[in-house]
């Protein structure tokens, strides 16, 4: 049984996938170009705004390269494929996954696949997602729970593959401990970190086993990319100065306990794991 991965190339992808190649799980790796770490404001970013909406996304790349280092993937050895978003359901994608003839696809941080290429070899689909569902399912799920004033429902799910955003059968998921300083970057950074460090063993279970998911029970709520603006920084920063995480350790902040759903169990931290440079 082997494994390949669809993911996205900014660090935090790439650290993924290689905690995975460290363990010997990979045949193959198809990357997608994302677009840069560091957005431009459009037009839709008041100008007032624009000095808020830059310090967000320069902390969310300096936390991942405190995090994860200056990982590319050129410094992962595995076979892979790199394609554009306009190629990432054509016929190169599908000849690759053929030709590697995985028994399991896992997906995380690239555009969704259409049925074209979820049919193009008998495989397990899965995907990884940042946030836990179903409470935070679709996009920025890293960013509403602190905005939420829940900075302790940041986690990461692995889900089967559906045509329900997110909302597929739970494999696994992970959560993470609050640490005095963090910022909500470096909560979602340490997020992934803990995830990918996990997803080796998780994986290792799942290919000698016919895992079956949990459905999940509810539809919790989607979080679709028109809802966050520029201006939801402005309670997060200016009001509160990043400092949630703070302000929950200390009891000035208090909210629900996330339940994580891991059907195949705990995992073993550290197999196969290999330090950012």
């Amino acid at each position: 049984m082997t494994v390949v991965v669809i993911t996205g190339d900014h660090p935090r992808h790439v650290y993924l996938v290689q905690q995975l190649a460290c363990a010997g799980l990979l045949s193959g790796w198809i990357v997608e170009r994302r677009e840069p770490h560091v957005p431009v404001a459009g037009a839709d970013v008041p100008t007032a705004l624009h000095e808020l909406y830059n310090r967000h996304f320069q902390r969310r790349e300096a936390a991942e390269h405190r995090a994860f280092g200056a990982l590319s993937p050129a410094d992962v050895a595995v076979d892979r494929l790199t394609v554009d978003v306009a190629d990432l359901n054509g016929d190169r994608v599908r000849a690759f996954l053929v030709d590697k003839a995985p028994s399991h696809v896992v997906s995380y941080g690239c555009h969704k696949l259409d049925e074209a290429v979820l049919g193009s070899v008998p495989a397990r689909f899965w995907n990884t997602h940042g946030g836990l569902s179903p409470a935070y399912r679709g996009v920025h799920t890293h960013f509403w729970p602190s905005y939420m004033l829940e900075p302790q429902m940041t986690g990461m799910t692995l889900h089967e593959t559906t045509a329900a955003i997110d909302g597929g059968a739970i494999i696994h998921q992970s959560g993470v401990d609050l640490i005095r300083g963090d910022g909500l970057h470096d909560l979602a950074c340490r997020a992934v970190a803990t995830y990918a460090r996990e997803l080796p063993a998780i994986l290792t279970r799942a290919l000698a086993s016919d895992v079956v998911g949990v459905i999940q029970k509810t539809t919790g709520r989607i979080w679709t990319a028109a809802m966050w603006r520029a201006e939801h920084l402005v309670p997060v920063y200016r009001h509160y100065d990043d400092r949630i995480v703070d302000l929950c350790l200390d009891g000035e902040i208090t909210g629900r306990v996330p339940t994580l759903i891991r059907p195949l169990g705990d995992p073993e931290p550290g197999q196969g794991t290999q330090t950012a440079a």
